[in-house]
């Protein structure tokens, strides 16, 4: 043996690299927040004003299934709402980086393909912990309490990361598809009603009877009412199956939507550079 073989770097995998440029690119958009804070201060403030806004200007008016407090009712969903709004980011950010060219740049660099997307998958997650936890924060300063138990409460906002985990690559793919930053967020008028129909705000056994089996079956419901349910709050479950198996639903659905939105979401990534 040589004296160079002795040597010599030891030979990185292609996993090493993987995890590495995926980190290169969770500490760019770390950056980037770090840089234009107003961007952060947006994401992490909307959350907060929302849940003072429903739960001070409506939530007397509200009413709970079993006459409960409407505070307790409210903070599951406000906590899926905000997972659920946050595909509306990762896709500004895509459409943005695409539209500058920072994708074409990258993938013009001898980085793993799949560092661009997994780098800003993990960056939304810690995003979207950051926001649980001010929104946590702010939830107990209104008087929100769980009373599931410690196991339960963090099983909840494991559900919660996990739904947000799905909708990345919703986000990732509509990122890649959509023209520009201006479409992008044009996905409000998809996520509204998505989260306005769902048991987020209403029971969904106080909509109209046609109403109720969509709101229900709706994925943020399931998460919603899984949550409720693990953190002890009223107004848990109604009495169709999807309901009573909220905690199931709550796996199942972020799963199918991973599974869905996953590949088209690499597959498109792939013909970019066709």
């Amino acid at each position: 043996m040589t004296t160079a073989e002795l040597t010599a770097p030891p030979r990185r995998g292609r996993a090493h690299w993987a995890v590495a440029d995926c980190l290169s690119v969770v500490r760019r958009t770390m950056l980037h927040y770090r840089r234009q804070p107003v961007a952060i201060v947006w994401r992490l403030g909307f959350p907060v004003v929302s849940v003072l806004l429903y739960g001070f200007v409506f939530g007397s008016a509200m009413r709970v299934p079993g006459d409960g407090d409407y505070k307790e009712f409210l903070m599951p969903g406000m906590f899926a709402t905000t997972m659920a709004f946050g595909f509306m980011n990762t896709a500004t950010a895509v459409v943005t980086d695409s539209g500058r060219g920072v994708i074409d740049r990258f993938r013009s660099m001898p980085m793993a393909p799949s560092a661009v997307s997994s780098g800003q998958g993990v960056a939304d997650l810690v995003v979207a912990a950051a926001e649980l936890a001010l929104l946590a924060a702010t939830a107990l300063a209104v008087g929100w309490r769980s009373d599931g138990g410690p196991a339960a409460t963090v099983a909840a906002f494991g559900l919660l990361l996990f739904l947000r985990f799905s909708l990345i690559w919703v986000g990732v793919w509509c990122g890649l598809v959509l023209p520009n930053a201006e479409a992008a967020g044009a996905l409000y008028a998809v996520i509204f009603p998505l989260t306005m129909v769902s048991s987020v705000y209403v029971s969904p056994t106080l909509m109209p009877g046609w109403l109720a089996p969509v709101a229900a079956w709706n994925p943020v419901s399931s998460t919603v009412t899984a949550t409720r349910e693990l953190f002890g709050n009223p107004g848990a479950g109604g009495g169709s199956w999807v309901e009573q198996n909220a905690v199931l639903m709550a796996v199942l659905w972020p799963l199918l939507i991973t599974a869905v939105f996953l590949p088209l979401a690499v597959r498109r990534f792939q013909r970019l550079s066709k």
